[in-house]
């Protein structure tokens, strides 16, 4: 077979590894900036914190660290750290921006930022076993009840089936186990605290604290609380009410206790995530901006919290000084391969979190030029249509990064604490004519709601009718999507006794 040669022109995009080490950064909100830095300054003893004095980046200069006789290891680092990489090498799917973002057709709506809870799984389970140690079992059924503790997750449910556990233990253990045995079982890790724990479903979940409860006191609001729970728990979950009182032939009164008697229940007794039955946990949310009214002008400052500063550190400056100065060994060249390594890795990271924080002031500072009449009074129906391009106009930079700077970020106002994704939306027109945005119609239905009677919520229906008599005519599936872009449920479900 005869080898052939031929030229081809290849049209491609090259990104250095600093853009690439930016593109990562810009994306990482304060609390996950400050875990990174962390990482970075654990894994590199070139890194410090501590500001950098202006005379030792003087004193050290690239071009005198790298004057070095020992060319071969210079070349070595630069060449591991200066080739170039492909766009397509980085980038991934999750990168791509959708369209929604780029024209001012659609309303932009990001994933909800991600929720910070802080589990604790581990000494969940702890707590179960040391309960399980002042029964009085045999070997054998400490360690089956070991094993079923162990299925519990870390809501405090088993999911898994009994007949599912009964076969792990017999194929995966060597123990011969009934389901009888392994139901016995269960229900004394039912009586342990937190109540609730061990059910296998929410149902069965309430009715173990409601139970617990009569055990201590028993009265008539526990009572129907239970039946409703035995009898109706469909139609309590759907918020069926009048057919639950019709049922159970239970007063208003009767009724309104012990709805309130369950919402006060735990839904996840293992801890990871409690409150209110029904109720929306809150986030926990560290702002990236914090935006001062002082006098009637607006100031801007980068939120930091407990992020550091960062510094080359000195000592092993010092260190590759004084190997340069003495003779050549190989020992001598893999320290300053090393050093030299880290020193370019550390350098690099110190500019990209520059250049990170210097990119995010830039977008916040055009967004809030951009909407500042909304920033100086709160008022969101002066809330003004925009997009990503309209800010990349204004800044000079990519859509792609005003994206990822917008992404997954906050602000806190003097009024408040907004995600940067909600300042992005379009235009429409009222019944006037007059150009409205889509934060401006989320505010007005939002208000609706908030006036509905709560015994008598308002349909999707209603609500077009009450949108289109304040000169809003939108469409029914307009104002559904908003809705659960406000993270308003069903009418159903906001009816209260």
């Amino acid at each position: 077979m005869a080898l052939k040669q031929h030229l081809q022109q290849k049209l491609g995009l090259k990104i250095n590894p600093l853009q690439i080490q930016l593109i990562k950064l810009l994306e990482l909100p304060t609390y996950q900036l400050e875990q990174r830095i962390k990482e970075e300054l654990e894994t590199n003893p070139l890194l410090e914190e501590g500001r950098e004095e202006e005379d030792e980046t003087e004193e050290y200069k690239e071009e005198d660290v790298y004057a070095e006789e020992d060319r071969n290891g210079e070349e070595e680092i630069r060449k591991e750290n200066d080739d170039d990489f492909s766009l397509e090498d980085y980038m991934t799917d999750d990168d791509d921006i959708p369209e929604y973002r780029l024209s001012a057709s659609n309303a932009s709506q990001d994933d909800d930022p991600k929720n910070f809870t802080f589990s604790q799984s581990i000494s969940f389970h702890e707590n179960l076993s040391s309960q399980l140690g002042v029964r009085n079992l045999t070997d054998m059924q400490r360690k089956i009840a070991e094993y079923i503790i162990g299925n519990i997750d870390d809501d405090g449910y088993l999911r898994r089936d009994i007949e599912n556990i009964v076969d792990d233990l017999a194929f995966g253990a060597g123990v011969e186990v009934t389901e009888e045995e392994v139901e016995y079982l269960l229900k004394i890790i039912q009586e342990f605290e937190p109540f609730g724990v061990g059910a296998r479903n929410l149902r069965e979940c309430l009715l173990l604290q409601i139970v617990h409860k009569k055990g201590i006191i028993s009265n008539d609001v526990l009572s129907h609380a239970r039946s409703i729970l035995e009898e109706c728990f469909e139609e309590f979950a759907k918020k069926h009410y009048e057919k639950i009182a019709r049922r159970l032939h239970l007063s208003d009164d009767e009724m309104r206790e012990a709805i309130q008697e369950i919402l006060k229940l735990n839904p996840k007794p293992g801890g990871t995530l409690s409150g209110n039955l029904l109720e929306q946990t809150s986030e926990k949310i560290i702002p990236d901006f914090i935006l001062d009214l002082v006098d009637g002008e607006l100031q801007l400052s980068l939120n930091m919290g407990d992020i550091p500063e960062l510094r080359i550190n000195k000592s092993y400056l010092n260190i590759l000084d004084g190997y340069k100065k003495g003779e050549s060994s190989k020992n001598k060249r893999d320290v300053l391969t090393f050093i030299k390594y880290k020193l370019n890795s550390a350098r690099s990271f110190v500019d990209a979190v520059r250049q990170r924080n210097n990119t995010l002031m830039l977008t916040m500072t055009a967004i809030v030029q951009f909407q500042k009449q909304f920033f100086l009074t709160g008022d969101e129906n002066l809330l003004k249509p925009m997009i990503l391009r309209d800010i990349a106009d204004v800044t000079g930079l990519d859509v792609s990064t005003v994206s990822r700077v917008s992404s997954s970020k906050y602000v806190q106002t003097w009024f408040g604490i907004y995600a940067l994704k909600d300042f992005f939306s379009v235009s429409m027109q009222n019944s006037s004519g007059e150009e409205i945005s889509t934060g401006e119609l989320r505010n007005v239905l939002k208000n609706i709601i908030a006036a509905e009677d709560k015994k008598k919520p308002l349909t999707d229906d209603e609500l077009v009718e009450q949108m289109e008599k304040r000169g809003y005519p939108i469409a029914r599936r307009t104002v559904a999507k908003y809705r659960q872009m406000l993270d308003i449920p069903v009418a159903r479900l906001r009816r209260k006794v």
